[in-house]
């Protein structure tokens, strides 16, 4: 497995068409436990970068990574524009330099995404939040020779299991038991990424 740099911009342009397609499901799913608006900023900030992207040529994937982390960080409204900036921010650091991704790379870049994730939201898987699903896949991802189906199983199976959490951190902790019953908004986006992740991974392997 060798991902380019067009391979990057695919894994952004397979997330965007995700995230447009379930735009109104991420909004209803932050209307009981936050505020109503993460499929909209999601929506807003993905299409941004897909238009970035699409501008220019690029030699590495860190590059890419940069580009959209930047787009990402100032169009996506809320918590999720920081916390999605930084995770891409963290990755093109962890690979800058390779033409090529392959599994190791890429796990080095999934953990150090995850590392940025956790110190920017100060929070830690269970806690109800996109690191709910963070947390597993990179798990998965760092112990085992890459399945995309088994991926993909990871990361819905980490999104629904948020529904049974209390959220102790972001927006939703302000609903305290109530936050029960909802599966995480940012989680769900977060399962786009993976999905659309899942989808250039089985182009390659």
């Amino acid at each position: 497995m060798e991902l380019n740099g067009q391979d990057i911009v695919a894994w952004f342009d397979y997330t965007n068409e995700k995230i447009q397609q379930h735009k109104e499901y991420l909004t209803s799913l932050d209307q009981p436990i936050g505020d109503g608006d993460h499929g909209i900023n999601m929506a807003r900030g993905y299409q941004e970068t897909v238009k970035r992207l699409a501008a220019k040529e690029y030699s590495e994937p860190s590059e890419v990574l940069k580009d959209a982390s930047m787009t990402l960080l100032s169009k996506v409204g809320g918590a999720s524009g920081p916390l999605y900036g930084t995770a891409f921010l963290k990755m093109s650091m962890a690979v800058k330099g390779l033409e090529t991704i392959d599994q190791d790379a890429l796990v080095k870049g999934l953990e150090a995404a995850l590392a940025g994730l956790k110190q920017r939201g100060k929070s830690e898987v269970g806690e109800k939040t996109l690191l709910d699903v963070w947390g597993p896949v990179v798990e998965y991802c760092s112990g085992n020779d890459l399945k995309v189906d088994v991926l993909l199983d990871t990361a819905r199976t980490a999104m629904e299991n948020t529904s049974g959490l209390q959220a102790t951190k972001g927006r939703a902790a302000y609903f305290k038991e109530k936050s029960i019953g909802h599966i995480d908004p940012g989680s769900a986006s977060s399962f786009y990424v993976f999905e659309a992740l899942a989808e250039v991974l089985k182009e390659k392997l």
